[in-house]
């Protein structure tokens, strides 16, 4: 029968759950893959600097670390500035945005090292050669040469944040619940049709994103 797909778009707990998720994916990929271009440069361009092994270990720290370990200190962090500065007030979708773009950024960061180091310099030091000054360099001839790095970056950072279920049960507050979060909920209490909707839908859209990239 199809009444669960019914069900499923007029279950207001899920549809703002998922729209919720949506939210928080798009502005944590977005914010990894600033802050994790930054490191990633940094740590291939720069060379040895102060504090390299520092950001090297703090960038790549998520990678290694249980999710129930970075759950806990993103939590006790936060409580911490709360009581100190007043922010962020409690938990909610700021605080999951925030821990999210913390573990996203190290993925985003080891794509653009990897690209970073089979990079051409020979191209950016003809443009300094012909009077482009570093800035410029970097937004006309690096950037959009290491652009697939960050749309693949972007892609991964996206589907970590919209999967991750362990970090955001620690973080959230009352009122923000992500798609992941209340169907665990569900499924703890028996798998409901329209949970099974739910996954089916969701499975066609990934299989037909992979049909749809393989062709193009």
């Amino acid at each position: 029968t199809l009444k669960w797909y019914g069900a499923l778009v007029s279950n207001d707990q899920i549809l703002g759950a998922a729209w919720l998720s949506i939210q928080i994916a798009v502005v944590a990929a977005t914010g990894a893959v600033i802050l994790g271009t930054l490191a990633g440069v940094a740590l291939v361009r720069f060379g040895a600097f102060r504090g390299r092994a520092l950001l090297a270990g703090m960038t790549t720290a998520p990678l290694v670390m249980p999710e129930v370990i970075t759950g806990l200190s993103l939590l006790l962090l936060f409580v911490a500035c709360e009581q100190t500065i007043g922010w962020p007030k409690g938990g909610g979708a700021v605080t999951i945005t925030l821990a999210h773009i913390t573990f996203c950024m190290a993925y985003v960061t080891v794509v653009v090292q990897s690209r970073l180091v089979g990079f051409d310099e020979s191209l950016e030091e003809a443009a300094m050669d012909l009077g482009a000054r570093p800035a410029i360099v970097f937004f006309r001839i690096t950037l959009p040469l290491i652009v697939p790095a960050l749309v693949s970056g972007w892609l991964l950072a996206f589907t970590l944040s919209w999967d991750d279920l362990v970090i955001s049960q620690f973080v959230a507050g009352p009122g923000s619940s992500t798609l992941p979060m209340v169907i665990f909920s569900k499924v703890r209490l028996g798998v409901s049709p329209d949970v099974n909707a739910l996954a089916t839908i969701m499975v066609l859209i990934v299989a037909s994103g992979i049909v749809v990239s393989s062709i193009w």
